[in-house]
């Protein structure tokens, strides 16, 4: 009997081909275990399906023979196999060994390298600053002088969310250098119900930030399991990067921060109880606020958030523009969240949440809840509010917040 075919991983971006001269659905792996971009031609797409670990090369070289009209060669449905396993994009021994490498290749890094440089910001130094410099001459607001104890801003690329960056930003003075930064940023590769954490610092190109290792070894003792350290996802994420760029910007590159990935809180979108019904994050958060409570005076929080994705992009049925249509009551849904999370209360913002396992899909929900319970006397209010339409069929929604302690 025949063996059955590896299956097609099933955490891989699957999307049509941006190039009209190649059409077809375009493969890559966000992981980034492999570097590799397939287009699958339109007449091999449907055999993608045939790829669930059950079917055989048989199966699969049936099906494209009645599909196609013709025979099909055995050595073309070998070819195309092993073509999506030589790039990692199969469940498989060669792709157990890549991601086992992958992951071993960060554990055993001495920094945190950038991994979006040339692609979501440039290269050159120079270029970065003029870059930055140029979103917050336009920003609405100016330097704090007073009690702000945390920001929160877009972690979505530049060109969509400038304003908020800038807005955000702006409310940064250069003696707040002097603090550690929490950056809580979403982990959108992470685990559900974890937080990761690195001790490696973290380069830009406009230098390298130093990790409080101290405070990192302190919260992983506190909070056990429900850390994964030196988690993997750290390598690949932006919403932690970006921060960084604008951190070293805004107040030089001798900052120290504590990186924390929030992994989503799936347990309760599911379920719809608080996110604190869970062991591990309420270990979590009670670290946190531990360490709040304890060393307040000398840190300060950025969050790296993004709210609303809606649009064909994001599986829905219909096309969106920003501003415009059902986008108008999306933003008075998301207003009404972000006057329960700038009013501190965590609760009133989970319930307006976790129905229907949050229909608006806000990545930045984990993050911003985390600071909630761990920063509970935190209050805050909206700086800016953007839609950006990420393409012709999608729109994201970013903020930018300041959080006071209520006195």
């Amino acid at each position: 009997m025949a063996n059955p075919l590896p299956s097609l991983r099933n955490d891989i971006e699957l999307m049509p081909s941006p190039d009209p001269n190649q059409p077809g659905l375009l493969i890559r792996d966000p992981y980034r275990y492999s570097n590799a971009m397939l287009i699958v031609p339109p007449v091999l797409v449907p055999a993608l399906a045939f790829l669930d670990g059950e079917k055989t090369a048989l199966d699969l070289q049936a099906f494209l023979t009645r599909h196609i009209g013709q025979v099909v060669p055995s050595e073309v449905v070998n070819d195309f196999v092993r073509a999506l396993d030589d790039h990692g994009f199969l469940q498989s021994e060669k792709f157990h060994a890549r991601r086992e490498a992958s992951l071993d290749e960060f554990r055993n890094a001495a920094q945190r390298k950038p991994a979006h440089v040339g692609s979501a910001y440039p290269l050159e130094p120079h270029a970065i600053t003029e870059q930055l410099a140029g979103y917050l001459r336009s920003a609405n607001v100016q330097a704090n002088h007073g009690k702000l104890t945390g920001i929160a801003a877009p972690h979505v690329s530049f060109a969509g969310g400038w304003k908020s960056y800038a807005n955000a930003y702006g409310r940064l003075s250069p003696s707040l250098a002097e603090k550690t930064v929490v950056v809580l940023g979403t982990s959108h590769y992470g685990q559900p119900e974890k937080f990761g954490l690195t001790r490696k610092p973290f380069v830009t190109p406009l230098g390298t930030l130093e990790v409080d290792t101290a405070l990192v070894d302190w919260i992983d003792a506190k909070a056990g399991d429900a850390v994964v350290m030196e988690d993997y996802c750290h390598s690949i994420e932006h919403s932690i990067e970006f921060q960084c760029l604008f951190l070293q910007h805004a107040l030089g590159a001798n900052c120290r921060i504590l990186p924390i990935l929030c992994g989503p809180f799936l347990d309760s979108l599911l379920t719809g109880e608080a996110p604190e019904a869970n062991e591990g994050n309420r270990r979590f958060f009670d670290a946190l606020g531990e360490l709040a409570a304890r060393d307040g005076e000398r840190l300060f929080w950025v969050l790296g958030i993004d709210l609303t994705h809606i649009g064909k992009r994001y599986g829905d049925p219909f096309a969106v523009r920003a501003e415009q249509g059902r986008m108008a009551e999306v933003r008075h849904k998301d207003e009404r969240r972000l006057e329960r999370v700038c009013a501190g209360d965590r609760e009133g913002f989970f319930d307006l949440v976790r129905p229907q396992g949050d229909e608006l899909r806000w990545c930045g929900f984990s993050p911003l809840y985390t600071y909630l319970k761990a920063v509970p006397e935190a209050r805050g209010s909206l700086l800016s509010y953007e839609q950006w339409n990420i393409d012709e069929e999608s729109v994201v929604s970013v903020t930018a917040l300041e959080f006071f302690r209520k006195e």
